[in-house]
């Protein structure tokens, strides 16, 4: 399915129907996760942004890079080796992390900004003390806000639902009820009603959940449809009109946070007030655009795991960083994976595997929505940018990602983690295949040791570093003075 151009998307919407679904959106959109209390009170300050625009000749010393940041980590997405870049970025520069008590904000259930270690309620506009937020989390936008200020720069990752589902029900088989249950991924997949049941221990994991962890709600008619829901027949839901990049993501102009609650004169009564989530008559605007084009307005960019690389120069360049700061190894791969190493295609797949990929993406509907959404906004950003400078910054990036596993690690690749011996190095073990590691060569000079060390350290270990550093043991001082001091 080809990405949809904002002619085409005009002339599906109209303009005036297209003014009027965006006011509704912004509108309702933050009812939706601000819901409990007066807008005001809890979105102080929120800036949104408009579309992003090219900027032709601009070099690294034109701009200030960003940091402060809200990276929300999907599972299973090739998030681990963003986290990795996030936490070795933050502690060059002497950056504060918001963290979490032990190493998730009280997942599955949707962020509150309390979990987050040392926070204190702000108020009388003293300015948050926490410069990125990238711990795993359900997204919780009014949250979130209460812990970062709202011109921060928010991203995540997107995965293709087939390949996501491969990785899920390896990594997660024995947590989620569902997957447990089902002999194999194509037996889930052929009849996932015989298995999976809303609400039961872990199936989260089992269907959408990219869209579970952007802190989506689930679409009416999934609520109240008892039985197999109509899924779509066609996978590729050609049905969507997903908005096209530069229609929502926000830029680098901030908006008059009244907009939000005041939308365009388009919407008719101009000021009009959301009763309740449930009670909203959406009309042509469907549930699923509606959700996507809040996104728009949330996240100011969203990679894509299957293009990993060239997401990684876009956001080298939306963040002002160097590519250097973006040049890491993948974390928390699965022997045999191939995460963030392709798009999943009918090129090359058997008819078994075709039909799995088909199934997976038809039954994860709402994930496969997303993702052809942030696909597009990805290759949208892609022709701002210009094709062949990607080209050439994608293959300077690979370069240098060689050049440092070539001179950081054992065998220059990631290993099965019986060579690593290194508890500081061993990646946590879950699931049924076995997460990949790196073992430094030895050899390296102080310096280099210190870097090979931030680039190969796992996601937990790095956190309970960060923590440490952030949060040193007390240690009582006169005791210690007086051990030293006795003969």
């Amino acid at each position: 399915m080809g990405p949809l151009s904002p002619t085409r998307t005009m002339r599906l919407w109209g303009p005036r129907s297209l003014g009027v679904a965006l006011g509704v959106f912004m509108t309702i959109g933050f009812a939706l996760q601000l819901w409990g209390g007066p807008f005001q009170k809890r979105l102080p300050g929120l800036q949104l942004r408009q579309p992003l625009t090219p900027s032709p000749g601009s070099t690294v010393s034109s701009c200030l890079p960003r940091q402060r940041l809200v990276f929300l980590k999907t599972h299973k997405s090739g998030s681990s080796s963003v986290l990795n870049l996030l936490h070795r970025y933050g502690d060059q520069h002497g950056l504060r992390f918001a963290l979490p008590a032990r190493y998730q904000f009280g997942y599955p259930r949707l962020f509150q900004a309390s979990r987050v270690k040392g926070y204190r309620p702000q108020g009388g506009g003293t300015k948050p003390p926490f410069h990125i937020l990238c711990h795993h989390m359900r997204f919780n936008l009014k949250e979130v806000l209460q812990v970062m200020p709202s011109d921060s720069f928010f991203f995540s990752i997107v995965r293709d639902p087939a390949a996501l589902a491969r990785s899920a029900f390896s990594y997660y088989k024995s947590t989620s009820s569902a997957f447990r249950k089902a002999p194999s991924l194509a037996a889930f997949l052929a009849n996932p009603r015989a298995f999976y049941r809303p609400g039961a221990r872990g199936d989260h994991y089992a269907r959408n959940l990219l869209w579970f962890d952007f802190g989506l709600p689930v679409p009416p008619e999934m609520k109240t449809k008892r039985g197999n829901p109509h899924l779509p027949r066609d996978p590729s839901l050609p049905q969507l009109n997903v908005l096209p990049s530069g229609s929502g993501p926000r830029a680098h102009h901030p908006l008059d946070p009244n907009a939000v609650f005041h939308p365009a004169p388009t919407v008719a009564g101009g000021h009009s007030q959301i009763s309740s989530p449930s009670s909203l008559d959406l009309g042509s605007l469907s549930f699923i655009q509606w959700s996507l084009a809040w996104l728009d307005s949330v996240f100011d960019l969203v990679l894509v795991a299957e293009y990993f690389d060239e997401s990684l120069v876009l956001l080298a360049d939306a963040l002002c960083w160097g590519l250097d700061d973006v040049v890491g190894f993948m974390h928390n791969a699965q022997a045999g994976g191939e995460q963030g190493r392709g798009a999943v295609s009918n090129g090359g797949l058997t008819a078994e595997d075709r039909q799995l990929t088909a199934r997976a993406r038809a039954w994860n509907h709402l994930d496969w929505a997303l993702y052809v959404h942030f696909n597009h906004s990805l290759w949208a950003r892609i022709n701002q940018y210009g094709q062949s400078r990607l080209e050439s910054a994608v293959a300077e990036l690979r370069a240098r990602r060689e050049a440092l596993a070539k001179h950081c690690l054992e065998g220059g690749e990631a290993l099965d983690p019986k060579y690593i011996t290194d508890r500081r190095f061993r990646p946590f073990q879950f699931g049924s295949g076995k997460v990949l590691g790196y073992v430094l060569r030895s050899g390296l000079s102080l310096a280099d040791q210190e870097e090979c060390e931030r680039l190969a350290t796992p996601e937990l270990q790095y956190k309970d570093k960060l923590d440490a550093k952030q949060f040193p043991p007390t240690v009582s001082l006169p005791l210690k003075t007086s051990r030293i001091l006795s003969p």
